[in-house]
């Protein structure tokens, strides 16, 4: 895990290497440039796999140089298939001598999470992995073209800071800055499953993999579905607990998806330690107690670490710093917390569970949106259209039945917060309704023109797209990265997730179960108490604390500058935010509020 950065064209070699140097943290292990007159290739790198001075990287092999961020978890694998004259056992030259012998069509074989970057005699190629675990951001200026892996190390060539507005939309919408946006107006991101080609001063961006490509409703019996389930499963989890020669620790929390990953290391013969979180002040939050109970009847180690409220806020500052744009995600700060733990113990690979949700249909909102979808066909759909948009509620559930009785797409993505409707009372701006589907209209397209028609794949599928790759992805690779801990995700594997998407989609909501076929799978391996245990979140108490400190208060200080929000609408947000609802919204205007006095202030 590391971090890759590069200037083709004109460059400054001493403000190239600065910029390099804001990216020690992902990987401090060594320092590698490559430097040519019009060309700067450079690697900080966390030794993970092939720890020897010999993998260092870049790798340079006939003129071709490689900068790789990642795992390829089948790299021994591909590795036989090939003949090379290897001199390492690390997967980045088996990405080397994949691309000698297949170009660009090389990632087709690659099995794990990668962010990267080939230059071949004059063309650069950078490759962003298939779900979007690892970032990759690039722009381009009069005097070159530049990438890196984190928007810090481009900040120093942007001639001044403008604030993106499409991404600061997006954010609001769906709590994240859909791709290809970021807040710096003028960078970019590679989307998953995208590839960025630069030659002769000429950007292109193609996609070369969809999980819409996959043949629906392929595998129709329950037991075999479960079967290959279990054993994909299985097999990714053990890729990802074999790649490593260093210490590797896991996650607990109290639900069945940490829990699958802790059984299955310790069914491998891994006695890894796991750790969890719990509040000081705040129980009602924390899943100490779940977490230990699991680790018991798992029988495994546990460490469990308290955050305080003098740490919750001191985190603050180094939380915004690591994560570079807003990101509407209070469970970053407790997640530093918990990696700053784990680094400190000595750790520098840990297994979380995400994707499981998405895949297994774990939010019970997916199962509202599948009876929303009832509502289309109802014979008085005019008379209550004109009901609904008489009588508007700030409430989610007004936009789900209006979206319905209008015969629109109902499900937009699980992250989205702030509708259309809400952003146009809220911002001094006109926002039309239904202008947020812009943001994610490719990817309905791309839905509606598949072989898949069960509008389930469409939730499974926006989600995976954004709310894990630019959301929950982005939160755990840069805090994680922060305290230079790599972190692998079991769930995400793309051939588990192509498996998902070619069973029958009513196997996983028939019986109205969230996660019923990953239930069914661990019911002989897991205690009832883990697999019962209700969804409870990564909850904790970032409202009591932002109202406790006075920080809230910021939101109003910097309207007050900017003038971007109605004042008397934002005071009923706050309001309402002190009561316990509408808080994730206050808190993305607050994170919002941090970065434009930061950056435009």
């Amino acid at each position: 895990m590391c971090a890759i950065f590069g200037i083709v064209g004109r460059f400054d070699s001493k403000k190239a290497r600065n910029a390099l140097a804001l990216l020690r943290h992902r990987g401090p292990d060594h320092c590698g440039i490559e430097e040519r007159e019009g060309l700067f290739f450079a690697h900080q790198r966390l030794s993970i796999l092939d720890t020897h001075h010999r993998a260092n990287q870049p790798l340079i092999k006939e003129n071709v140089f490689v900068s790789f961020n990642g795992e390829i978890y089948n790299y021994k694998e591909l590795k036989e298939s090939l003949e090379y004259p290897f001199q390492t056992n690390s997967d980045t030259e088996v990405i080397l001598a994949l691309y000698l012998r297949y170009k660009e069509r090389f990632v087709e074989h690659l099995r794990g999470m990668f962010a990267i970057a080939i230059y071949d005699n004059g063309k650069l190629l950078l490759f962003r992995d298939r779900l979007g675990k690892k970032p990759l951001v690039y722009m381009q200026t009069k005097e070159a073209f530049i990438f890196a892996s984190e928007l810090k190390a481009l900040k120093p060539f942007l001639q001044k800071v403008r604030m993106n507005e499409d991404a600061m939309l997006s954010y609001l919408s769906y709590l994240a800055p859909t791709a290809p946006h970021t807040f710096y107006k003028g960078i970019h991101k590679i989307a998953p499953a995208h590839y960025l080609v630069y030659e002769n001063e000429k950007v292109e961006v193609k996609r070369y993999f969809d999980l819409l490509q996959t043949q629906p409703s392929l595998i129709t019996d329950e037991k075999e579905a479960l079967s290959l389930l279990e054993a994909k499963l299985q097999e990714s989890i053990e890729l990802r607990l074999s790649g490593s020669d260093v210490p590797m620790a896991t996650l607990l929390s109290g639900g069945i998806d940490s829990a699958t990953i802790n059984y299955y290391a310790k069914a491998s013969g891994r006695n890894l330690v796991s750790f969890s979180l719990g509040f000081e002040e705040y129980k009602k939050y924390d899943e100490l107690d779940a977490a230990k109970e699991s680790a018991a009847l798992l029988g495994i180690r546990n460490r469990a670490v308290i955050a305080t409220k003098e740490r919750f806020l001191e985190s603050f500052d180094a939380v915004f710093e690591a994560l570079d744009e807003p990101l509407n995600d209070p469970a970053a700060i407790p997640l530093y917390i918990l990696m700053q733990e784990v680094a400190q113990e000595g750790y520098k690979v840990v297994l979380s569970g995400e994707g499981s949700d998405e895949l297994f249909l774990g939010y019970r909102q997916y199962f509202e949106y599948i009876e929303l979808e009832k509502a289309k066909g109802l014979y008085h759909a005019n008379w209550l259209k004109k009901y609904f948009r008489s009588n508007f509620s700030m409430n989610r559930e007004w936009e789900w039945y209006k979206r319905a009785f209008e015969n629109e797409v109902i499900f937009r993505c699980s992250s989205e917060k702030f509708t259309d409707m809400q952003k146009n009372f809220l911002l001094r701006r006109n926002v039309r309704d239904g202008e947020s589907m812009q943001y994610i209209q490719e990817y309905r397209e791309r839905f509606e023109k598949s072989k898949h028609t069960d509008e389930s794949i469409w939730f499974s599928y926006m989600d995976l797209n954004h709310f894990q790759s630019e959301h929950f992805l982005a939160k755990l690779d840069r805090i994680s990265m922060a305290h230079s801990i790599e972190s692998r995700t079991p769930f995400l594997d793309h051939e588990f997730a192509q498996l998902v998407f070619q069973i029958e989609p009513s196997l996983r909501y028939k019986e109205g179960v969230t996660k019923s076929l990953l239930k069914k799978i661990m019911r002989t391996k897991l205690d009832e108490k883990i697999i019962g245990r209700k969804k409870k979140g990564f909850s904790n108490p970032y409202m009591e604390y932002l109202i406790q400190s006075g920080r809230i208060e910021l939101i109003d200080k910097v309207n007050e500058q900017t003038g971007m929000f109605k004042k008397d609408v934002l005071r009923r947000y706050i309001q309402t935010a002190k009561k316990g609802t509408f808080k994730q919204h206050i808190w993305g205007l607050y994170v919002l509020s941090r970065w434009i006095e930061k950056e435009l202030l």
